[in-house]
Parts: structure tokens; C-alpha cells; sequence
């Protein structure tokens, strides 16, 4: 597997509200980091939308990529037919083999059929842009669900975007969703996690963690979505819980995703 960050590896520094120490990261500084850290691929998802970006900006973004020997991914929220559509023509300007997409957006929640629909439409601009749609498991769909969309539209080019945690919004644990989803995995997102009983005993917190130090069997995981994907990219995310000041959040931050990184180094070869 190729092992990477992302926007939302820096969830809070990536955030236009957060003022601090540190800033606010770019793309730009978010290729810098990930030559840094060695690490392959940069995945720029809906928290840095890059339909607001000019053509010329996207273009010294790509270039800037190329120079460090980083892959870029792209990411985007809404599968509408007009804002896909767009969403493939910029990945494909981009050079990204993987447009990765969270079904629903403020006010959009289609049904799974109207997602099928949609799919069949664009098949055509995946097959000619050479994109492939990386599906991400979100909190309204089941993993069984996702999957039977994915298996309708009988394409090469739409795929599944599997993150770690999410699932839990539908009430559903990492294994199982694995086993689901890992067939159909071209994108994996690994975001580890903690879950804690609340002090009064009635009802559980979910927490971020650092890679390695969670709940998650991120051997495992990697291992299961490998034996079908080995070329699949790894993104690591992030919850970082915040902290009062903003620079300290940015700083654990940081610091999380170091620590995070070290760690999958062990396991991603």
C-alpha cells in the first residue's frame, strides 16, 4: 500500500475559523509536510475545496507535487450530477487516479437508488478521464448497503473509500465493515480511535487517537484491504480532540500526525 496524508490529517489547521500559532495550512504546506515526512501521497479533500482554486493555482499545485515525487488524490462532498461531474474534470487536471466522495452534503441525502442513478450517468466521464469514484462509508449508509451500490453499477472505475471509523454513525463496527467492504477498497483511511464509558456510567464517548495508540487493528486492516488492493492508498485522519487555545490544538495536531506516521511506517512497508 502506498501510504499518505490529507487535508484531513490536519482537520484543525485545515479549519479557515482557527487562528493561532502555526496558521493556517495550504495545500501548498500540505505537500511540504508530506515530503517531509516521506510519505507518497497527498489527498486534498472537501474541507480544501479546490473548485475554488483557479485553473493556474491547480496547475502550480500539480506542478509543485510532481517536483516532490507526491501523488495527488482529490476529494469531494455531494454526489450530485453537476458538482461530480466538475469534481472528475479536476481530478483528471490534476492527475489524480482517485476522486474520493461522501455521498451526502448540507441539505443532499439521495437514496441509494438515485445514487446508482447518478453513477450510470457519469460512467462515461470516470472511463474517459481515467478516474476512478472511491465511495466513502459515512454515517447514514450501511457498509452492505454501500457495497450493493457499488456491485449495480458493475463498473472497474467506481470503488469504495473505507474509513475506519465512520461506520460507528451507523452503528457498525470496523471488522465487520471490513469484511464488507475491503473486495471494493481502492482508497483506505486510517484513523484510529478510543471508546470510553462516560463517568456516570450510562453511554460512551468516541475519541481520536494517534495511529497505534487507539482501538483500531490497523495490522489487520491493512492487512485484509492489501490481499485485494495492494496498490491502495493509505490516508491517515485524524480526530484530534481540541484543546482551549488554538495553538495548542494545532500543536497536537502536529504532533499526532508525527507520532501517527512513525507508527505506520512499521506497519506499511
Amino acid at each position: 500500500m502506498r501510504l499518505g496524508i490529507g487535508s484531513y490529517t490536519y482537520g484543525w489547521a485545515a479549519d479557515k475559523s482557527l487562528t493561532g500559532p502555526g496558521g493556517v495550512i495550504t495545500a501548498t504546506e500540505l505537500l511540504d509536510r508530506a515530503a517531509r515526512y516521506h510519505v507518497e501521497v497527498v489527498q486534498i479533500a472537501d474541507n480544501m475545496p479546490l473548485h475554488l482554486l483557479d485553473v493556474s493555482q491547480r496547475t502550480r499545485l500539480k506542478e509543485a507535487a510532481r517536483r516532490k515525487g507526491i501523488v495527488l488524490e482529490i476529494g469531494t462532498r455531494g454526489l450530485t450530477r453537476e458538482n461530480i461531474s466538475r469534481y472528475i474534470g479536476i481530478a483528471a487536471e490534476m492527475d489524480s487516479r482517485i476522486l474520493r466522495v461522501v455521498i451526502d452534503a448540507a441539505g443532499y441525502e439521495p437514496d441509494a437508488a438515485a445514487v446508482v442513478s447518478i453513477l450510470r450517468e457519469i460512467e462515461s466521464l470516470l472511463e474517459q478521464s481515467g478516474v476512478t469514484l472511491a465511495i466513502e462509508n459515512h454515517d447514514r449508509f450501511k457498509a452492505a448497503e454501500i457495497r450493493e451500490i457499488v456491485e449495480k453499477c458493475a463498473s472497474a472505475r467506481v470503488g469504495v473509500c473505507l474509513d475506519s471509523v465512520n461506520s460507528l454513525g451507523a452503528a457498525e463496527g470496523i471488522e465487520s465493515v471490513t469484511n464488507c467492504l475491503a473486495p471494493y477498497t481502492v482508497n483506505l483511511h486510517i484513523k484510529d480511535f478510543m471508546i470510553k464509558r462516560l463517568p456516570y456510567l450510562m453511554g460512551f464517548t468516541v475519541e481520536g487517537r494517534p495511529a497505534g495508540q487507539g482501538m483500531l487493528d490497523i495490522p489487520r486492516l491493512v492487512d485484509t484491504v492489501s490481499r485485494f488492493h495492494p496498490d491502495a492508498s493509505a490516508i491517515l485522519e485524524l480526530w484530534t480532540p481540541p484543546e482551549k487555545e488554538p495553538g495548542e490544538t494545532l500543536a497536537k495536531e502536529s504532533q499526532w500526525a508525527k507520532e501517527s506516521l512513525a507508527y505506520l511506517r512499521t506497519v506499511i512497508q
